[in-house]
């Protein structure tokens, strides 16, 4: 079961990759925003597959809750502050 988690963990990896390409060469904010979420999103899940691999996933559940309540006010602060400018 542990090779099924290492394979997944890698092709994540590779979607975050991706996703950095994207980050920083999008060409409109909107895209950039939009990579940052895919990697806060599949961090999470990799932290989740690292606790299952590690045999403690209770303590990395915990850690990617927090990771993911932290990703939710930081895209609501900076929608709040991309809403109020003329792009």
């Amino acid at each position: 079961m542990n090779i099924i988690f290492f394979a997944v963990m890698i092709a994540i990896l590779f979607v975050i990759g991706a996703m950095l390409q994207r980050l920083f060469n999008g060409p409109t904010i909107y895209d950039r925003m939009n990579g940052l979420g895919v990697i806060g999103a599949d961090t999470i899940l990799l932290l989740v597959l690292f606790g299952y691999v590690d045999g403690r996933p209770d303590m990395y559940v915990d850690i990617a809750i927090s990771y993911a309540f932290l990703g939710f006010i930081g895209s609501v602060i900076v929608a709040k502050y991309l809403g109020g400018k003329d792009i």
